[in-house]
């Protein structure tokens, strides 16, 4: 479950919980987040930007740390978002995302990943897949991919090289 602490000036904690809050530990979270108050629904409405639901922000890490050290139990990730006006507000997409609205599945991956993919052209992968790496990274991951072969016993060697 998550649960919503306003901060003002459009500063939102979502907090990842594994079970129900405990209702001594409320006052030490408000505290925490600067006299925050405790949203009561489940959902908000609007527009907010907040770090991408895949990457648990370093901040997270450290805050989540810090809520263990002052006994408060269950929480699994906290995040920071901001409230904006509209979904034209600028952003960086590298680290962060714009959220139409919030509800419980804030920090739920719905992504299958990829299945391995055995590279024969690095040069050719990375003029697909726009890696931009230059002729001496190639030449260098190149001689790696030969040295691994190399090392391999024979049967997996020459599936290696294929």
């Amino acid at each position: 479950m998550i649960q919503f602490f306003d901060a003002g000036a459009g500063k939102i904690y979502a907090v990842g919980l594994n079970s129900q809050l405990d209702p001594k530990d409320l006052p030490k979270l408000e505290w925490l987040f600067g006299n925050a108050t405790l949203i009561t629904g489940e959902t908000l409405e609007g527009f907010f930007v907040g770090p991408r639901k895949e990457m648990i922000t370093p901040w997270s890490t450290n805050a989540v740390e810090i809520t263990q050290n002052m006994g408060v139990a269950g929480i699994l990730r906290i995040e920071e978002l901001e409230k904006v006006e509209s979904e034209n507000t600028a952003f960086d997409p590298m680290l962060q995302v714009l959220y139409k609205g919030l509800d419980q599945s804030l920090y739920t991956i719905e992504a299958t990943p990829e299945a391995v993919r055995h590279i024969d052209d690095i040069a050719t992968y990375n003029q697909e897949e726009g890696l931009a790496l230059n002729q001496e990274e190639i030449d260098y991951l190149n001689e790696v991919s030969d040295k691994l072969g190399e090392s391999l016993p024979m049967e997996k060697s020459s599936a290696f090289r294929k």
